[in-house]
């Protein structure tokens, strides 16, 4: 979507509310299997002092697979929009976003917003145990009936406590 800002872009003080959907090509992340719904971006565009900044709330509902134990869960992101928009790009900002005429392309500042604030690991709740090495069944299910494994080195040891 592109977001017209002539009106405001020489007027301190003014300011563009904008809500839309955003696409989900281009957003894929391993542990993702899909989103519920199309993201959602609620905010406005407004001029401080002859800047441009970008604010807002973008939020995702996502079906997800735990990075430990592999289980489906529903997941909910919200990530807080703020960002800068200039005229033309600046080698020592990187991260501001560029007018294009007096447009911006906001779903490219949402896709970029979104995958900047997606956590690196996914996890069905925070404490989660996840697989048995041995057999692989979900302990956050309950222990399973594997042995606990010692490690080689102390396999003589070992002998000597089961003599006893």
């Amino acid at each position: 979507m592109r977001l017209d800002l002539r009106d405001i872009i020489f007027v301190p003080g003014a300011e563009v509310p904008f809500a839309c959907e955003l696409e989900t090509d281009g957003l894929d992340f391993p542990s993702v299997k899909a989103y519920a719904a199309k993201p959602r971006a609620e905010g406005r565009v407004y001029n401080e002092a002859g800047v441009l900044h970008l604010e807002g709330l973008l939020t995702a509902d996502m079906i997800c697979v735990c990075d430990r134990c592999g289980a489906e869960f529903e997941s909910r992101k919200e990530t807080e929009l703020d960002a800068v928009i200039v005229e033309e790009e600046n080698e020592e900002y990187p991260e501001y976003f560029v007018l294009d005429g007096n447009e911006i392309d906001l779903d490219e500042i949402l896709s970029t917003c979104l995958i900047l604030d997606m956590e690196t690991k996914f996890l069905c709740k925070e404490d989660c145990k996840g697989l048995c090495p041995t057999c692989g069944r979900n302990l956050n299910l309950g222990p399973c009936g594997c042995r606990k494994q010692t490690d080689p080195r102390f396999a003589v040891l070992e002998q000597l406590l089961d003599k006893e």
